[in-house]
C-alpha cells in the first residue's frame, strides 16, 4: 500500500488564486479540462477569467491572435495558465507566444527534464536538469528585412540588461533548489560582440555565488553533450534561440516531450503551460496527455506560494506514472498497465491525492517553502562612446570586388577612407582571394582619413557624424545602391564591431 502525505495538504488554499486561464487550441481544452479538475479536488480555489486565444482569434482577423479583452484580463490578473495555441500558416501571423512572453517581459522560460525510467523509457534514468531560457531577445526579436535580390538579414540582439537578468535568475534558481551548477551556453568564439557580452556577464554575476560552480561552453558542442550525457548537467542558462532548441532536446531525450511543463517569468507578470504543441492530428480524440500542462499547473502553485499544494498533486501524479496509469503515447508492455484516456488519467491522478510514490522520489517541502525569485535591476555607468567610423551596405550586381573596390575608392576618397569591403562576412577588398563567392550584398568600411596602422593594428580616429552624411551624398551621387549604414564605435576605447572575416 502506498503512504500517504499528512491529510493537511487537502485543506483548501487560503485565497483563491487570481489567474487567467487559456484553453487554447487543438488538444488545449481536453487537456486544460484535466488539469483544472485536478486542482479543484486538491482544493485549489482559483480566481479564473477564461479568455479566448489563438486560432480563432486569428482567423477572425485580429493579427496579434489575442483581442484587447483578453490583455485586460491579463493585466488584471497578471498570471495565465495557458494550453498551447495554433498560429495559422502563411499570412505572416506572428508566434502568439513570443508575443505574450515579449509584451508582459517574461524574461524567464524555466523548462525542468527529468527521466522517469523505466516507467517511461529513457536512455537516460538519471537525468534531472532544467533550461533556464532567455525569452525576450536574440533572434527572436523577429526584426528581419530583404535588403538585396539574394541576400536577407536577420538582427541578433543581445543586451546587457537582458543578459544580467536571466544569468541571475538562473543562479537564484539553483540556489533557491538546492541545485549545484550552473553552465552557460553561448557561440563566443563566432559572434564575440553578442554570445562574447552574454558571456561576460555571466562570469560576473558568477562571482557573486561562489557555492554554486559555475562553467561555460559553446552550445555545438554541448548540445551533443546534453543529448548523450544529460547526467553531468544540472541548471543550464543561455539565449533565447539556443535555449528553445536544448530545451526541446532535453524534453525528447527525458522520454517525452508530452510530460513537460513550462513557466514564464516576469517581474510582475508569470505565465504556465506545456512545451509541446496543439496537436491538432489527435483534437477531439480525448487521448491527450496532460502531464505537460499539469507540470506547468504546478510550477503556478510554487509560484503563487502553495509549495504544499504543489507537491500534493505531484506527488499524486509520480504515483499514478508508476502505478503504470499511462495514456497511449507513453504506454509499453511490460511498465504500463492500464492504458487511459485524457479524463480518465486526471480521475487516477485525483484518485491518489495524499498518496507519495515508492519507486521515484517524493516531493517534500517545508511549510511557508518560498520558490519565489525576485530580480534587482543593476545599474551601471555608461561607458564613453566615441564615434569612429561607419559600415556602409551597398546593393550591388558585379561580382568583381576589386573592380567594384577601386569605383568606390575613388567616388569616397575626399571624405573618409575605404578601409575594406566584406562579402558575407569575408574580405574581399583589398587583397582579397580569387575563390570567394560574392552576393550582391557588400559591406563596405569607412573610417577616418587620419587613421593610421599602429604594430599592424588600426588607430581608430573619432570622426563627426557629419562625415558620414557627407559620405553618404557622394556615394549616392556617384549611383551606389545604399541599403543601409552602421556607425562603428569605441566603447572606453575597445572596439564595439566585429573585424572581417580575413580582416
Amino acid at each position: 500500500m502506498k503512504d500517504s502525505v499528512n491529510a493537511d495538504y487537502l485543506k483548501k488554499t487560503t485565497k483563491a488564486l487570481p489567474v487567467v486561464v487559456a484553453k487554447g487550441d487543438g488538444i488545449g481544452p481536453e487537456i486544460m479540462d484535466a488539469t483544472l479538475k485536478i486542482l479543484e479536488a486538491a482544493n485549489v480555489s482559483l480566481d479564473a477569467d477564461h479568455i479566448e486565444i489563438g486560432e480563432q482569434a486569428y482567423l477572425s482577423g485580429n493579427t496579434s491572435g489575442i483581442p484587447e479583452s483578453a490583455w485586460e484580463a491579463i493585466h488584471k490578473k497578471k498570471v495565465i495558465l495557458k494550453a498551447p495555441i495554433t498560429t495559422p500558416q502563411g499570412s505572416g501571423y506572428k508566434s502568439l507566444n513570443v508575443t505574450i512572453r515579449k509584451s508582459l517581459g517574461l524574461f524567464s522560460n524555466v523548462r525542468p527534464a527529468v527521466s522517469y525510467h523505466p516507467i517511461v523509457e529513457s536512455k537516460h534514468p538519471i537525468m534531472d536538469l532544467v533550461v533556464v531560457r532567455e525569452n525576450e531577445e536574440d533572434l527572436y526579436a523577429g526584426i528581419e528585412h530583404q535588403q538585396t535580390d539574394e541576400v536577407v538579414q536577420c538582427l541578433k540582439l543581445i543586451s546587457r540588461p537582458g543578459s544580467e537578468k536571466i544569468v541571475r535568475y538562473a543562479f537564484e534558481y539553483a540556489k533557491k533548489y538546492n541545485r549545484k551548477k550552473v553552465t552557460c551556453l553561448v557561440k563566443d568564439n563566432i559572434m564575440k560582440i553578442s554570445d562574447g557580452l552574454f558571456h561576460s556577464v555571466f562570469k560576473e554575476v558568477a562571482k557573486e555565488y561562489p557555492d554554486i560552480q559555475a562553467e561555460s561552453q559553446i552550445i555545438d558542442i554541448a548540445t551533443a553533450r546534453i543529448a548523450n550525457r544529460p547526467e553531468e548537467y544540472d541548471v543550464i542558462v543561455t539565449l533565447n534561440l539556443y535555449g528553445d532548441i536544448v530545451s526541446d532536446v532535453t524534453a525528447e531525450i527525458s522520454g517525452s516531450v508530452g510530460l513537460a511543463g513550462s513557466s514564464n517569468i516576469g517581474k510582475d507578470y508569470a505565465m504556465f503551460e506545456a512545451i509541446h504543441g496543439s496537436a491538432p492530428d489527435i483534437a477531439g480524440k480525448k487521448i491527450a496527455n496532460p502531464s505537460g500542462l499539469l507540470h506547468g499547473a504546478i510550477q503556478m502553485l510554487q509560484y503563487f506560494g502553495e509549495v504544499e499544494k504543489a507537491a500534493l498533486i505531484h506527488n499524486a501524479w509520480l504515483t499514478t506514472m508508476e502505478d503504470g496509469i499511462h495514456t497511449g503515447e507513453i504506454y509499453k508492455e511490460g511498465h504500463s498497465k492500464q492504458k487511459v484516456g485524457t479524463m480518465e488519467f486526471a480521475d487516477a491522478v485525483i484518485a491518489r491525492l495524499g498518496q507519495v510514490p515508492s519507486h521515484f522520489k517524493k516531493i517534500e517541502v517545508k511549510e511557508g517553502e518560498d520558490f519565489r525569485i525576485n530580480i534587482q535591476e543593476k545599474s551601471h555607468a555608461p561607458k564613453e562612446k566615441k564615434l569612429v567610423g561607419v559600415d556602409v551596405f551597398i546593393d550591388h550586381r558585379d561580382r568583381d570586388a576589386n573592380k567594384f573596390g577601386d569605383a568606390l575608392t575613388d567616388s569616397s576618397k575626399d571624405f573618409l577612407k575605404l578601409k575594406m569591403i566584406t562579402n558575407r562576412g569575408v574580405k574581399v577588398y583589398p587583397g582579397g582571394m580569387e575563390s570567394t563567392f560574392c552576393t550582391d550584398h557588400w559591406r563596405c568600411r569607412f573610417i577616418s582619413k587620419n587613421a593610421e596602422v599602429i604594430e599592424g593594428k588600426p588607430d581608430y580616429k573619432a570622426i563627426d557624424y557629419k562625415e558620414v552624411l557627407e559620405l553618404m551624398m557622394a556615394l549616392n551621387k556617384a549611383g551606389f545602391d545604399i541599403i543601409k549604414t552602421e556607425n562603428l564605435y569605441t566603447f572606453d576605447g575597445k572596439l564595439g564591431f566585429s573585424l572581417g572575416q580575413g580582416e
